[in-house]
């Protein structure tokens, strides 16, 4: 068997994170690969010594994103195949492809776009959702940093703080579903086009951010049909199609289920939550980059 080698890009540290992509490893080994963790950060790093690079869980990236996304084309320059590929990334690092994905058909909590704080602008998008509480988060950003769940009254009083975040800086302004905090977001997890398995995910008591950094529970869940179909809309949507992907849905007026996040960048796969799901992963990345290495071997490839 002929030894391939891949990145796994991730921060410089991981306390204070839950990571489990290592459970990746051995099914990718056992494909012959050899593994590195390659901390995206660390400068002058040679990858065209990889066949493949695995963005994995980079998650400071919205400090520094043009960065970070300028390390994404040296990988995709050098010769590595990354996953997922860099015009997928460029793409959903900005939460405006929610908008994009709305334009479709896809089912999509709505949102109002800001290239920067206005608090009339914000005052008019909660009129408009007519909702009791709104979502001001930032248009790059990740694990709920610098997100605001605010009244209308209360938006208006937070001006200065909301200025002070938002001043330069792109925003979304989305109606809060209150669903979310009985019934959870759902998250279904794609591999190679495929669902591998889902997860519930309920912030504690008095918080809305579902992630298991802020106290939420994850429990390992069957979706339900309508959940399957809206995932699978959107993801009939999206071009080329992903080598993983995480649909984050939530249910909206009338039970119907609406996007939050189509995560295609370094999503948590929450590996540990299906036994079977690190074994997916893996043959999913390897039948997909052993495609694109053969078409690149070809000959009058590019």
């Amino acid at each position: 068997m002929t030894t391939r080698r891949c990145a796994f890009l991730a921060m410089d540290s991981n306390e204070g994170w839950s990571v489990d992509v290592e459970l990746a490893i051995a099914p990718l080994e056992a494909r012959g690969w050899q593994v590195e963790l390659v901390p995206w950060r660390r400068p002058a790093v040679d990858w065209s010594r990889f066949d493949a690079v695995y963005i994995g869980t980079p998650w400071d990236y919205p400090e520094d994103a043009e960065r970070f996304l300028a390390v994404l084309a040296a990988i995709d320059a050098s010769g590595a195949v990354l996953v997922n590929e860099l015009s997928l990334v460029r793409w959903n690092v900005r939460k405006t492809y929610l908008r994009d994905l709305a334009e479709r058909g896809a089912d999509v909590v709505p949102g109002r776009w800001l290239e920067r704080y206005d608090a009339a602008a914000v005052q008019r998008a909660a009129q408009a959702f007519d909702a009791p509480r709104i979502v001001v988060k930032p248009v790059v950003g990740a694990n709920a940093a610098d997100t605001f769940l605010l009244s209308r009254e209360e938006a208006d009083a937070a001006r200065e703080r909301l200025a002070a975040v938002f001043g330069e800086r792109p925003l979304i302004v989305q109606p809060y579903l209150e669903a979310i905090e009985s019934d959870g977001e759902l998250s279904l997890f794609y591999f190679g086009g495929e669902l591998s398995h889902a997860v519930r995910k309920v912030p504690r008591s008095g918080d809305f951010r579902v992630q298991e950094e802020h106290g939420a529970s994850i429990t390992a869940i069957v979706p339900e049909a309508g959940a399957v179909r809206a995932a699978e809309r959107v993801l009939s949507l999206v071009s080329p199609r992903p080598v993983y992907a995480r649909c984050d849905l939530v249910r909206g007026p009338g039970g119907r289920f609406l996007l939050m996040e189509l995560e295609l960048i370094e999503p948590s796969l929450y590996l540990r939550m299906d036994a079977g799901a690190a074994e997916r992963f893996a043959g999913a990345f390897d039948r997909h980059v052993g495609v694109r290495l053969r078409d690149r071997s070809r000959p009058g490839a590019v």
